[in-house]
């Protein structure tokens, strides 16, 4: 199933989430895991300076740094590498998100494991708590293959993948997401949950809506829910569908949670079509950052 995992890590405690799920998944599945770093971005041209992505320093990043570079994040991820027999440490400067993509383009990665942010919780603010890192946003946006994302420690702590919730609201972008669930619930024999989640706030502005009314539109979606993504099932029956009604990502994480799922399978937006406008959805965004599990977030059906 996964076979090339790239792992984009800043070797800080803020992407030992990450780093817990990265390695168990390529050990757990058999897979080639490349640990990346991008150290910074080049200062001047083609100056062998660089602003250094952590301490926003200058430093001359020449052969000799990046190999320190590389043995200081086998000394941070030694017990890792020491159980791990197919895991390679990579550093590289430049731009983070630029860097991370055209290292997952030429080794022909299957899935792009992340942290939700470079910081840790205490180097947060309060406001930025709710923010997935710019980083990530731009991977997700432009990645051809699946992004997995560990947004708390909670989701850092599991067992493989037994249960996948896939989570859709119908847009032409959750068709990516649906194929990706369904191919990784087949191929692993887990359970597939497919759930839609009515948003009762955005039906109608400032005004009630009737139970009759929500029943309805539930019956509704149950019934795109067979022609959309029942009819392309084959030869699985281990799926159920599922729509709850409520504001969708407090829905998600809790539908996912009270059913011990192990993955989120998200489409990264939702209505946009043209894609140099694409945003990270603010319903990913918001599982990604609560989830008690990992979350993938998929763009582009290329690599599924």
């Amino acid at each position: 199933m996964f076979k090339e995992i790239l792992f984009a890590t800043t070797a800080s405690p803020a992407c030992d989430d990450a780093a817990r799920v990265a390695f168990d998944l390529a050990k757990r599945y058999d897979a080639n895991l490349i640990a990346l770093h991008v150290i910074g971005i080049p200062s001047r041209g083609y100056s062998p300076t660089v602003v250094d992505i952590r301490s926003g320093e200058e430093i001359s990043c020449d052969e000799d740094y990046l190999e320190w570079v590389k043995d200081e994040m086998k000394n941070t991820y030694a017990r890792q590498i020491e159980q791990s027999q197919k895991c390679s440490i990579e550093a590289v400067a430049g731009v983070p998100y630029r860097e991370i993509l055209r290292s997952a383009r030429k080794k022909g990665i299957d899935l792009i494991i992340m942290g939700a942010s470079s910081k840790t919780d205490e180097e947060k603010t309060g406001y930025s708590r709710y923010i997935a890192g710019s980083t990530l946003q731009a991977v997700a946006k432009a990645a051809r293959c699946p992004v997995l994302i560990i947004g708390r420690p909670a989701a850092s702590f599991w067992g493989g993948i037994s249960s996948i919730v896939f989570s859709t609201d119908f847009s032409k972008a959750s068709d990516a997401a649906f194929k990706f669930a369904y191919n990784t619930a087949k191929t692993l024999g887990c359970t597939l949950y497919i759930f839609h989640v009515l948003d009762i706030s955005s039906i109608h502005s400032g005004k009630i809506v009737s139970q009759d009314e929500i029943e309805d539109r539930i019956r509704e979606a149950r019934q795109k829910i067979r022609k959309k993504y029942v009819a392309r099932i084959k030869e699985f029956d281990d799926y159920e569908i599922e729509i709850w009604e409520g504001i969708p990502y407090v829905e998600i994480v809790k539908f996912a949670r009270e059913n011990y799922c192990d993955l989120i399978v998200m489409a990264h937006h939702t209505k946009e079509a043209d894609l140099a406008k694409l945003q990270f959805g603010s319903t990913l965004e918001q599982v990604v950052l609560r989830a008690s599990c990992p979350v993938v977030s998929v763009t582009h059906e290329d690599k599924l």
